[in-house]
């Protein structure tokens, strides 16, 4: 018997037999020639997934539907009413609710990842009754079917929200706790669900939470309310701004992260997707840089604008439109966080936020060619 050794990337492997022509083409096949058609493999593999998304005609639903095609992946939506978002693009529809199980059934069906953007997004006009039915209810239902269908990996988006930003002049990271006794409506719903949902991680079904802060960027059909902003100042329609400031990240990031996901987030992790702080000021300022154009807005005292909430809500009766601010929105605004660490996003997804500057420029360029903003 004769000792035959095989030497591969820095590794000996010692094998007891005859040496013969069978063993070498054996040993090279599996040490040799296999490890360079895995990653084909593996892209045959991800193409031929089924991705399911619920919040499709929303601002991030949009933008991930369009990364995820660059890719060639297969991609059913669950259409609720608007479909503006993804008109044109190449995707399988089914006509649901996150309060119509049957539909969840249809939609969940040979689907191997699903991401759950739908949620109600209120800041301050909705009851918390009505936010819990969608927010937490809803996501129940979605689980239910996805586990039913044999769904792989269930990825949640959650919200920054859900966590409790105070003290506001430490680091905020996936350690904080949860937000789930807030007078904040969206925010107890959003805490309440994400604490459900990691309990519902198991072998077969993996969960990953994410934790985006307010998001901002191109391909914005409704538009959000960040992106009505973006366009208010630009036009100059505003009349003035308000104390305050919030961090904030490009939708397209935030995507490259969610598709990152599918295959290298671990089962049961929660990744906050952070940005850039700026003060309403200086975001404003910012706009007026890239655009070129000198912004000169007054900045009200913090009461005036308090005083002003309930006058924002008549007048957004009368005209049909949100109001832009509430006084939950005032009050996020005050409480915002001035640290959030993506350190744990950046090491296990390759996140890697984008100049906020950028993120402007192409919001606002996108806005201006799809009729949102005139010059």
């Amino acid at each position: 018997m004769v000792s035959s050794i095989l030497c591969y990337k820095g590794t000996t492997a010692i094998f007891v037999g005859k040496i013969n022509h069978f063993s070498i083409f054996l040993y090279s096949t599996i040490f040799i020639v296999l490890p360079y058609f895995i990653p084909y493999l593996a892209a045959f593999y991800f193409e031929q997934m089924k991705i399911g998304i619920t919040g499709a005609n929303g601002h991030v639903g949009g933008n991930l539907i369009r990364r995820l095609l660059k890719e060639k992946r297969s991609i059913r939506v669950l259409q609720y009413h608007d479909h503006k978002a993804f008109d044109g693009q190449d995707v399988e529809v089914v006509v649901g609710d996150l309060n119509q199980p049957e539909s969840l059934d249809r939609f969940c069906k040979d689907v191997d990842v699903i991401f759950h953007l739908a949620a109600k997004i209120s800041i301050g006009q909705n009851s918390f009754d009505s936010l819990y039915k969608i927010n937490v209810e809803g996501t129940k239902n979605l689980v239910a079917s996805s586990k039913k269908a044999g769904v792989k990996r269930f990825i949640h988006f959650s919200s920054i929200h859900a966590y409790i930003h105070f003290p506001l002049d430490e680091p905020m990271d996936e350690s904080r706790p949860l937000a789930t006794d807030s007078k904040i409506a969206y925010e107890r719903t959003k805490s309440i669900t994400q604490e459900w949902i990691l309990k519902q991680q198991t072998d077969d079904f993996d969960i990953i939470v994410f934790n985006p802060t307010s998001i901002i960027g191109p391909v914005d059909y409704k538009p959000s309310l960040q992106g009505q902003f973006i366009a208010q100042v630009y036009e100059g329609t505003l009349p003035g701004l308000i104390p305050g400031g919030y961090d904030w990240v490009d939708v397209r990031d935030v995507c490259e992260a969610a598709c990152n996901a599918i295959y290298q987030g671990k089962g049961g992790g929660k990744y906050i997707l952070s940005g850039h702080y700026k003060s309403v000021t200086d975001f404003v300022q910012l706009i007026g840089q890239v655009t070129d154009r000198k912004i000169k807005l007054p900045v009200f005292p913090l009461w005036m604008a308090y005083i002003g909430v309930p006058f924002m809500f008549m007048w957004s009766k009368v005209t049909g439109q949100k109001p832009l601010f509430t006084k939950q929105a005032l009050d996020i605004l005050q409480m915002g966080n001035r640290h959030i660490i993506n350190d744990k996003a950046r090491k296990e997804l390759g996140y890697n936020p984008r100049p906020l500057a950028e993120s402007l420029n192409d919001t606002i360029n996108w806005l201006k060619e799809n009729n949102y903003i005139s010059e």
